[in-house]
């Protein structure tokens, strides 16, 4: 009797391999690179903005605050967001729950989860720009690359990561049809935490990025 071949390993972020797996979807072929999806992504007026950034001269650096501090503020605003995602009553195993559960319930805290991330990692990014522009004409030029590249990608980034919600709520109908309504349940609960803190760390990704800049001598 033949066998089924195993599916492929999908390569990437732990955020896009966990959602391969729980969408249960195949891989694709390899697509364009990245400089080539890039040169698709930026349209004319983000291009001209990132020539400007990057053949300009910025002004002289200012006095900046003492990196320790943005470290630790990032840190605190990162374990605020998992925590949040962590302790959350309606992902804690257990818990009650109308039977049968409340889709609209985790689509609501899926998204409420996403619109903090989003609005911490937005500020954090102005914040750690303006330090990095006041330390060097080099850092500068990189914090303006990088408020280009944020107004250029964010729509994009917004419409990819407005799927997640859908595809977890695909993911709990297949377990729902597949179990018994306390175990499925408990495993969909463990399945959104962990789509949750991987898409924390897509999306922290900048702001490390930023962070490690800092630290350059």
């Amino acid at each position: 009797m033949a066998q089924a071949a195993p599916r492929p390993t999908v390569r990437g972020p732990t955020f896009i391999r966990l959602l391969a797996r729980l969408a249960e979807m195949d891989v694709d072929a390899p697509g364009p690179s990245l400089p080539e999806r890039l040169g698709q992504w930026l349209d004319w007026k983000h291009a001209l903005s990132l020539a400007a950034a990057l053949d300009g001269k910025p002004a002289a650096p200012e006095p900046a605050a003492p990196a320790q501090d943005l470290h630790a503020e990032c840190a605190r605003a990162r374990e605020v967001l998992a925590a949040a995602i962590k302790e959350d009553p309606l992902l804690a195993p257990g818990a009650p729950m109308d039977i049968p559960p409340d889709d609209a319930a985790f689509r609501q805290l899926c998204l409420a989860r996403q619109r903090a991330m989003q609005a911490t990692v937005g500020r954090l990014r102005g914040t750690l720009r303006d330090a990095l522009a006041r330390t060097s004409p080099a850092m500068a030029r990189l914090a303006e690359v990088d408020a280009v590249m944020e107004a250029a990608l964010t729509p994009r980034e917004h419409a990819l990561l407005a799927k997640v919600p859908d595809l977890l709520g695909q993911r709990m109908a297949r377990l729902r049809a597949a179990g018994h309504a306390c175990s499925w349940l408990d495993g969909f609960r463990r399945d959104m935490r962990s789509v949750l803190l991987a898409e924390l760390d897509l999306r922290f990704q900048p702001v490390d990025a930023l962070l490690a800049a800092l630290r350059t001598p």
